[in-house]
């Protein structure tokens, strides 16, 4: 069987008949023989659009004719038949047709290239999300909980799987970082906006791991502070001085207090949990003890720089003697000189490293944080000496071991 030369439109024809086989009988195929360049640039939205509708996942394999049809729906028949002849002429399809009642019949079509097709419409390929899961899904975390929660999507479709692995990937990265915030602080962390996060990802993420252990509350956070000094809230000076430890502030309670009837003479803001609450109920008469829980959440800035407005006074920081702490030191310190106040690091020098009992080796990820910090961050004096230490030694600490 021969191809007939190119007929007025450039398009060639191959009779399929075969005398041996009556479903062939009264068949052909046409298609261009040299395809035309195709600039889909210039064509008309709703050509692009039915192409679109035709080609995201054609394959190799033909599609019937009353399929093409069916898809473009009654309102573009005629649009239909006039893009399929387009492609035809273009060399973009073949088409099978069969002679019935004195005329030929489109039967079947295939399109020559959907690949470049669709890249051309800046389509995706019909089976990229699923490689792309195939090869997500081999991933292993470091966090038990996590390697469950991905074994959860194996039933999803590939992209949705894709898009709440993701979250998983920033959770552990969240983690790791020691943050801590609401649903709102990780949103801007895991994807850049702090509504990205639905509620459909919400709930999943909720039943598939204990988020309280992963520093994400979806309740109010809280403020916890030790005040040596009474509040003003409306006309009401509240006594929190009296108060042995420590208060939980909302960020609402700390938005509508005007003053205080006194100001510490400084402030202490302690990461460690445990040595928080240790200094606080420690702390002296004129002393205001802060919890700094690891890389300050969005709530907490805000918070604390609306406090300072009310309470200033100069800060002393003390943070877990590693990369991260001296990291989340200068985070929290930037909201002082923000202020115009001072601060200084506190029990943060390696006088102190040296005298703890247990220390832990540096990781690669906290030797890259080192480099950043040396270079990118004007540390103060008694900082970049713990971080001398730290990076001679090969390793790290935790405050609560003596603070």
């Amino acid at each position: 069987m021969d191809w007939s030369s190119p007929d007025s439109e450039g398009v060639c024809t191959l009779r399929l008949d075969d005398p041996l086989r009556a479903s062939l009988k009264g068949q052909r195929r046409r298609r261009r023989g040299t395809p035309q360049p195709l600039n889909l640039d210039v064509w008309p939205s709703e050509e692009r659009r039915l192409l679109a509708d035709w080609v995201k996942r054609a394959s190799d394999k033909p599609l019937r004719h009353d399929s093409a049809l069916r898809t473009a729906g009654a309102h573009r028949a005629m649009l239909a038949d006039r893009l399929l002849h387009m492609l035809l002429r273009s060399g973009i399809i073949e088409i099978d047709e069969c002679h019935e009642r004195g005329h030929w019949w489109p039967r079947q079509l295939r399109f020559l290239d959907p690949t470049a097709l669709r890249h051309m419409l800046g389509l995706p390929e019909p089976d990229a999300d699923r490689s792309l899961w195939d090869e997500a899904c081999k991933r292993r975390f470091t966090h038990p909980e996590l390697d469950l929660a991905t074994q959860s999507l194996d039933g999803l479709p590939p992209a949705r799987a894709l898009a709440r692995q993701s979250l998983l990937v920033a959770l552990e990265a969240w983690h790791e970082e020691q943050r801590s915030g609401t649903w709102r602080d990780f949103s801007h962390f895991a994807r850049g906006g702090t509504k990205q996060i639905s509620d459909a990802e919400k709930t999943w993420l909720s039943s598939a791991l204990t988020l309280e252990d992963f520093g994400i509350s979806g309740h109010t956070p809280l403020l916890l502070v030790r005040l040596p000094t009474s509040v003003v809230i409306g006309s009401t000076a509240w006594p929190l001085g009296l108060i042995p430890d420590f208060v939980g502030l909302t960020p609402a309670t700390i938005e509508v207090m005007s003053g205080a009837l006194e100001g510490p003479t400084h402030w202490k803001l302690v990461e460690n949990r445990t040595s928080f609450e240790r200094v606080a109920r420690a702390s002296g008469p004129t002393e205001a003890v802060l919890w700094l829980p690891g890389y300050p959440p969005s709530w907490w800035r805000r918070s604390v720089s609306q406090l300072l407005q009310r309470l200033p006074a100069p800060a002393w920081i003390a943070c877990d003697p590693d990369p991260d702490g001296i990291a989340i030191a200068m985070q929290a310190g930037q909201l002082w000189t923000s202020a115009g106040l001072t601060w200084q690091p506190w029990k943060m020098d390696p006088t102190d490293f040296d005298a703890l009992a247990t220390k832990r080796p540096l990781s690669g990820r906290d030797l890259a944080l080192l480099d950043r910090l040396e270079e990118t961050c004007a540390l103060p004096p008694s900082l970049m000496a713990l971080a001398g230490t730290l990076r001679i030694q090969q390793l790290k600490g935790e405050q609560e071991g003596y603070l």
